[in-house]
């Protein structure tokens, strides 16, 4: 009922997952920063993400804990796994009971399974696209890049309904709060993976990282501009000093949840043109 991807960058763990399933995002994907990452699928057994995990915090490697979960599982058959833990090694286990096409494959860093697949291209073409990614790039768009590729391969046969990115790395989250670098579902859509692809979108907007040597000094005309702009929006700087422009700069963006793209003294780019671009800006 599912095609996953299961990787890790070495500094961040994650999981990718389409289906045609109701929210597939709330059964299939775990993970923990510093720990491993997880998914579970094919009549999925919900309980091999804590027990997995807590085996993982252990120190065990990815076979290892495959090995533990479907051991003590009397429905192994018809199960579906893959992990990759702290350490990016990696395993997959498909039951001999999972619908065909069903099958899975593991490398250094990787775990890539599915099931009632139109065939085993899927796998391949995953498998593909994930090896074919950019190391440098962040690890929710490789996962994305594998996803995208099994699903222009054929992926569920049933159709489509649900996607999920799950990724995770420490000190990461809303304003360092949490490791989930990205957590974004779309529960039921007649084109799920390319909603998931918008929505990653918006979130690299609202809350990806800032580059420094990217943001723009505001002085001169471009802080004129600012402070006219912020006034018109109903959030006038207190004075002309730099601080003043700083506060009310930050008071708007926290309104329109730019809060994580602030930088004092200095404002996005991706910032400024919402600025430019919201309506009575002037």
């Amino acid at each position: 009922m599912t095609f996953s991807v299961v990787a890790s960058d070495g500094s961040a763990w994650g999981v990718a997952v389409a289906s045609k399933f109701l929210a597939v995002g709330a059964a299939v994907p775990a993970g923990r920063a510093g720990v491993g990452a997880i998914a579970t699928q094919s009549w999925a057994n919900l309980a091999y993400r804590p027990e997995g995990l807590a085996l993982l915090g252990e120190g065990r490697s990815a076979q290892q804990v495959v090995d533990a979960l479907v051991t003590a599982d009397d429905g192994r058959e018809r199960r579906q796994l893959g992990i990759v833990d702290a350490a990016g090694r990696a395993a997959t286990y498909t039951g001999g009971r999972c619908q065909s096409w069903a099958g899975g494959i593991a490398g250094d860093g990787y775990a890539i399974q599915g099931n009632i697949l139109t065939g085993p291209e899927v796998i391949e073409a995953m498998q593909a696209a994930w090896l074919g990614s950019d190391p440098g790039r962040p690890l929710p768009w490789r996962l994305l890049a594998a996803l995208e590729a099994g699903d222009a391969a054929g992926g569920d046969r049933r159709g489509r309904q649900s996607a999920a990115l799950l990724a995770l790395a420490p000190g990461a989250g809303y304003l360092g709060g949490s490791d989930q670098l990205m957590d974004l579902r779309v529960d039921d859509h007649e084109t799920p993976i390319p909603e998931l692809a918008r929505l990653m979108d918006c979130h690299e907007e609202l809350f990806g990282p800032v580059d420094p040597d990217t943001a723009l000094p505001l002085t001169g005309m471009l802080a004129d501009e600012v402070f006219d702009r912020l006034t018109a929006l109903g959030h006038p700087p207190t004075g002309s000093e730099p601080a003043a422009l700083d506060a009310a700069l930050a008071a708007w963006a926290g309104v329109e949840n730019f809060e994580e793209r602030l930088v004092p003294g200095r404002i996005d780019p991706r910032v400024l043109d919402a600025l430019r671009t919201s309506p009575d800006s002037g």
